[in-house]
């Protein structure tokens, strides 16, 4: 099944809705870091979740970013989103493993931590980006973007996100997410029955390794929620990386720290944390940098 994000109204139009299914996303992110089991469900969550709030960009210049800081082992996860979508991300720990919590379920609360913050950057290619936070609840990442929506954006929301792993390979079986939020003057009964579905919806990244198809399970969890798509999408984990902007980020250390790297190192290699590549620049290289920024 191919990665798929679909939007779409509820209940007369009053609520609407983004779900995903990211199984080739999160292996692709497990793939290039070497995401512990623990390590892929809690960036898997993220990465999904960035998604869905990238799904809603409009411009190609426009970006959303969400920072993981719970103080945990795995360190800090940090996603990025752009129109696409297309998402990347990194851990400060990718290897890092726990144990199993007692119910047999990956402590991704454990390894993210729960006692620092959400934040998100969106940069609508506006003079300045949104920037809003909020204390983390658990650590669990669907919890904590919830909170994340009410608390910062004012924007109640229903957040399910899940990475479900082979328990000995550690293979991407299943990803999947929800966002469902009320628009401006929803009726409360319509709120109600989405609640009233709640129960049912932790099942959706299972029923999507069983085989399931995303629209279908979409319309089982919302039977009488007068259901409209309204556009279909193909998440991406994509590093929009390249040797340019590893050059812009040597010429910003300044003309001094750039002629310290040529006369004590005599090379520079860089590596980009979301998709591991690697650009090396030779001495002449990094004189020729030196002089441009001496130029500009």
């Amino acid at each position: 099944m191919n990665d798929t994000i679909l939007q779409g109204l509820l209940k007369q139009n009053t609520i609407r809705f983004a779900a995903v299914t990211g199984r080739e996303l999160v292996a692709e992110a497990q793939r290039i870091h070497g995401l512990s089991r623990t390590a892929t469900a809690a960036l898997g969550r993220e990465l999904l979740m960035v998604a869905m709030m990238a799904s809603q960009l409009k411009n190609d210049t426009d970006s959303v970013s969400a920072i993981l800081s719970g103080g945990g082992p795995g360190g800090n996860l940090v996603c990025v989103g752009r129109k696409g979508p297309y998402v990347k991300g990194c851990a400060g720990d990718p290897g890092y493993e726990l144990p199993p919590k007692e119910n047999g379920k990956l402590d991704v609360g454990g390894y993210v931590g729960k006692s620092g913050k959400l934040t998100v950057v969106r940069d609508l290619s506006l003079k300045e980006p949104y920037v809003g936070m909020c204390h983390l609840v658990s650590g669990e990442v669907a919890e904590d973007f919830a909170e994340y929506f009410t608390a910062s954006e004012q924007q109640p929301s229903l957040v399910y996100l899940g990475v479900r792993l082979e328990p000995l390979s550690g293979q991407v079986l299943g990803a999947g997410g929800l966002l469902v939020q009320p628009l401006p003057d929803c009726p409360a009964e319509n709120v109600d029955y989405v609640m009233a579905q709640a129960e049912a919806i932790p099942h959706l990244t299972r029923r999507l390794s069983e085989g399931e198809g995303l629209k279908d399970i979409v319309l089982d969890l919302f039977p009488e929620g007068d259901v409209s798509f309204t556009e279909e999408l193909s998440p991406t984990y994509r590093c929009d990386c390249s040797r340019e902007r590893m050059e812009r980020a040597l010429m910003s250390l300044g003309r001094d720290e750039l002629h310290t790297i040529i006369e004590e190192d005599g090379q520079a290699e860089l590596s980009c944390h979301f998709c591991n590549s690697r650009y090396a620049f030779t001495k002449a290289e990094l004189e020729s940098l030196l002089q441009e920024g001496a130029g500009a």
